[in-house]
């Protein structure tokens, strides 16, 4: 079976750098942070006191008052997204087979201020028995934001959430890249929402030494491959692209920005959190994508990194990439858009591609902001371009994303520039 090709027609965002793709693509090549202190609770108790939230965010600016009541902020993200891209690639447009468009969409965790509000009611109620609200479960439950985009336009194509905690929406997009390919659908609205920056997702977090305690200056708290890294900073919002086949793309005169070539997927099969010392399952995901893909490493001109900031993550992705690429790892741009963004977990995949798919558009690399040349980690080898501080101009043919999650899920996505 001849397998379709797949491309990349639409693209949308709500991220703690910008409230749309153009804005938040802008503060990314400029490099500019997205942490700041908390706003959603009284974090003042809390080991961390900041993160990346979302800015100027009003939901009754995107849904009506019944509207805004049935839906998690995870959903509203997700949902502002969606509509972005789905304006931007007309998919909703006449003569578009609706049953041929499908949404795969991604949340690690799903509605946690949801499940939060509800527990909390019942604890101070329990006397009383239980009183939950009818929309508490449809609006916790990590696949509803799928639904709720299939629901808003009618498409009734493949449609369901995965969950693989920060791998979560690579493993959507793999997920939507697979079902276009074997040509069960014609396109699909693939992507990631998450709005974890709660008591329960930080404190947490914290209580897993996992987050950036550095609440004195939350700006400089992410700073993926310095020596002094000490945890991520969680962020929050969404991302969501189109994928579509190629020939419906061309029929229908849609403008394409990137091909999407080959997704890979592993496990570590090591430890419920943290990575493999030596990079294993991240070698063999990045291997087997490129495998997908029928590139070999040096085919690969950037990667936008995991790199988390966390003191063993990073270090086990760089062995992996250097063991892979072996001595073509120097020719290599290599950056963490964490640095700016924060980790936006189960959506974080989803953002991450999206930059993929900027880079090889604009032949621009956006940076791994943060680092000193006075902080250092021994064990990385500094002669790897980590692109730090500053983007970089640079021909970028193919990019390659890297997601892992808790469980040892580990997903990467490759994109290339688009050509006829």
């Amino acid at each position: 079976m001849e397998l379709k090709r797949v491309v990349v027609t639409g693209l949308g965002a709500i991220t703690p750098i910008g409230n749309d793709v153009a804005a938040t693509w802008d503060n990314a090549v400029k490099g500019v942070s997205g942490a700041g202190p908390i706003t959603h609770f009284d974090a003042s108790l809390f080991k961390t006191q900041f993160g990346c939230e979302v800015k100027n965010f009003n939901a009754t600016e995107h849904f009506d008052r019944k509207e805004v009541r049935k839906y998690d902020l995870y959903a509203q993200y997700a949902l502002v997204a969606a509509r972005q891209a789905v304006a931007d690639a007309s998919i909703d447009a006449e003569g578009v087979d609706h049953d041929r468009v499908g949404v795969i969409f991604a949340a690690g965790i799903g509605g946690l201020h949801t499940f939060e509000e509800e527990a909390g009611y019942y604890a101070m109620h329990k006397d009383q028995g239980p009183k939950y609200n009818p929309f508490f479960i449809p609006k916790m439950i990590a696949d509803i934001a799928a639904g709720h985009i299939s629901m808003l336009y009618g498409f009734r194509g493949p449609n369901f959430g995965t969950v693989s905690a920060c791998a979560s929406s690579t493993n959507a997009l793999i997920d939507a890249f697979n079902y276009i390919r074997l040509g069960m659908a014609d396109a699909i609205i693939t992507g990631g929402a998450e709005a974890a920056i709660y008591p329960a997702g930080v404190g947490g977090f914290n209580s897993m030494h996992a987050l950036s305690t550095r609440n004195d200056s939350p700006e400089t708290a992410s700073r993926p491959f310095s020596g002094s890294r000490d945890g991520f900073i969680m962020g929050e919002g969404s991302a969501c692209l189109v994928f579509e086949e190629l020939e419906h793309a061309k029929a229908r005169g849609a403008k394409i920005y990137a091909e999407v070539v080959g997704g890979g997927m592993s496990a570590d099969a090591y430890h419920i959190t943290a990575t493999h010392p030596e990079g294993l399952g991240a070698k063999l995901v990045m291997k087997n994508a490129l495998k997908d893909a029928g590139l070999q490493p040096a085919d690969v001109d950037y990667i936008n990194a995991h790199g988390t900031s966390t003191p063993v993550g990073d270090l086990s992705e760089v062995k992996a990439i250097k063991e892979l690429w072996g001595e073509d790892a120097y020719k290599l741009n290599i950056s963490s858009t964490k640095s700016m963004t924060g980790h936006l977990l189960g959506a974080t995949g989803a953002l991450e591609a999206l930059f993929c798919v900027k880079a090889v558009q604009t032949d621009i690399v956006p940076p791994t902001i943060n680092h000193a040349d006075d902080d250092l980690d021994p064990e990385i080898d500094y002669k790897l371009n980590f692109t730090f501080n500053e983007a970089q101009h640079r021909t970028v043919n193919v990019a390659l994303s890297n997601t892992f999650g808790f469980g040892g899920h580990n997903a990467s996505i490759i994109v290339k520039k688009w050509a006829e």
